[in-house]
């Protein structure tokens, strides 16, 4: 529990998502070092990965979740930029530098925080730290990472409902595990619903994140106008910041694009391409941001790997657009793939 607060604390527990034991501001020019966390106690911090917030996907669903825990316990939250070029030396301070100004939980978001948060959770043990896409050992870390192939695969699915010239796209932000599993879900769930007769192109921008996968929307652009180009009606990507141009590349030759990480049909930056996101693959990486933040405040801080999955509504497809329930089947396909993917007769592949 916090020392102090500005609201009565209520211990909420978790059991509607179960944990498992074993298993995606300026920095601080604070040097770090051994010890105990601050003494003024503060609230919940994050780090952001590459694109930092006003991606319209990834950071900005952390975004949303430290909001929501910043608004239920009234305490002070912080959330911090990546810099250019940075090393993980570069990341070792800035954890360092929020768990010793105090605050708890301390939470890098995305995988590139890995080997920093490793040597800087053991200097911190009454620190609580969250990574979101990577598995991290401690005793006192989080690790946060979703089923992103399950929601991939109703992408899929949605794809082979909408397409009228039996072509679909995929832009990945980088070539790396994490989004192969998008890859993956994503034609297995075209492939399940139109009995191998839709096409998927796929694409990578770059194959190392320093390269700007996750950071160029024209890039994103130029490779999702190339899959139009080959007859590609509906394009899903799983490439951050770089996303935008794939949707602003779709709704130029209007066709349609599927979103990933937020719902980004609501996007404000993204607004004037809305009508040609057909959908989104969620992830509720602000969900996860909430209930560790959420845990910590009860006094009982989740730590191991914790994964979010369609069975507990971490993952999922979005519905927001009208023109979504005007698809012949596309609601009712994907319907009963959410369910057979939840009993487990609908195994799907992370490779």
């Amino acid at each position: 529990m916090r020392r102090t607060s500005n609201l009565t604390r209520v211990a909420v527990g978790v059991a509607s998502l179960a944990l498992a034991a074993t298993a995606c501001g300026g920095t601080s020019t604070d040097s770090g070092g051994d010890g105990e966390g601050g003494t003024e106690d503060l609230g919940l911090a994050i780090a952001y990965d590459i694109g930092g917030k006003g991606d319209q996907s990834f950071n900005d669903a952390a975004y949303a979740g430290l909001q929501k825990a910043a608004d239920e316990y009234g305490y002070q939250t912080t959330d911090i930029e990546p810099t250019e070029g940075e090393t993980d030396a570069d990341k070792e301070q800035r954890l360092a530098s929020l768990a010793r100004q105090g605050y708890n939980p301390v939470i890098g978001v995305g995988f590139v925080y890995g080997p920093a948060m490793e040597a800087v959770a053991a200097k911190y043990p009454d620190t609580t730290f969250g990574i979101v896409d990577s598995v991290v050992e401690g005793k006192n870390i989080a690790s946060l990472v979703f089923a992103e192939e399950q929601a991939s695969y109703l992408a899929g699915v949605a794809a082979a409902k909408a397409t009228k010239t039996d072509t679909v796209g995929f832009v990945g932000g980088v070539d790396i595990p994490l989004i192969n599993k998008f890859e993956a879900g994503y034609k297995q769930g075209v492939a399940d619903t139109s009995g191998g007769k839709v096409t998927v192109l796929s694409q990578y921008l770059t194959q190392t994140a320093e390269e700007g996968g996750f950071s160029s929307p024209d890039k994103g652009k130029a490779a999702a106008e190339g899959q139009i180009e080959k007859k590609a009606d509906v394009v899903y990507q799983a490439a951050g910041l770089s996303g935008q141009g794939v949707i602003e590349a779709a709704a130029t030759a209007k066709v349609w694009a599927i979103g990933v990480d937020s719902d980004q049909y609501h996007q404000e930056a993204l607004a004037s391409y809305k009508d040609s996101i057909l959908t989104s693959a969620l992830k509720d990486v602000g969900g996860a941001v909430y209930e560790l933040a959420k845990s910590v405040e009860s006094g009982e801080p989740l730590t191991g790997v914790k994964t979010f999955d369609l069975k507990v509504n971490g993952v999922g497809l979005s519905e927001s657009n009208p023109r979504y329930a005007e698809i012949a089947d596309l609601r009712e396909a994907v319907e009963e793939a959410k369910a057979g993917i939840v009993d487990g007769s609908i195994k799907v592949k992370a490779e």
